[in-house]
């Protein structure tokens, strides 16, 4: 028996009648068809389902969709603007973070999380941040060249 909830997904309300057993990942990709949140190992291990849930980092494949009702969620598709992509995504482009690109919007997530949490985060935090998405192509180095140059692209005061 489905049961309905309440997501806000990008800043857009959704009402949803979701099954009990029914894992966030399944509903975003499935249901809501937000294709960007990846279905890798379906066990929490390698972060490609990575969303942001309520300002944190959250392995979607893990979260039952009841669990997010009346949560606050975004995924990779909320971080892009009017204005075009959000200064992450650029740095991941400029910086040749993006190579297969399936782990592409899980790493972006963490590291936005963290960035919101610590915008001056060195190294060993940004590593620390991302240790929980899995990547097979790049090495991580790149990845965190990416996250590390974010910060020279704020605005100066």
């Amino acid at each position: 028996m489905k049961r309905m909830i309440r997501l806000t997904i990008n800043d857009k309300d959704i009402e949803i009648a979701v099954k009990p057993n029914q894992t966030l990942a399944d509903v975003i990709r499935e249901e809501i068809g937000l294709t960007g949140t990846k279905k890798g190992c379906e066990v929490g291990e390698c972060g490609t389902c990575t969303v942001i849930l309520d300002g944190k980092p959250v392995n979607s494949c893990l979260v039952l969709a009841v669990q997010a009702d009346g949560k606050n969620i975004l995924t990779i598709e909320g971080l892009e603007t009017a204005q075009g992509l959000h200064p992450i995504q650029e740095a991941f482009v400029e910086k040749g973070a993006v190579q297969c690109g399936f782990c592409t919007s899980g790493m972006i997530l963490s590291a936005k999380s963290l960035l919101d949490r610590n915008p001056d985060a060195g190294e060993k935090e940004i590593r620390a941040a991302i240790s929980g998405n899995l990547c097979r192509c790049t090495g991580y180095q790149k990845i965190v060249e990416a996250i590390a140059s974010v910060k020279d692209r704020r605005p100066v005061s």
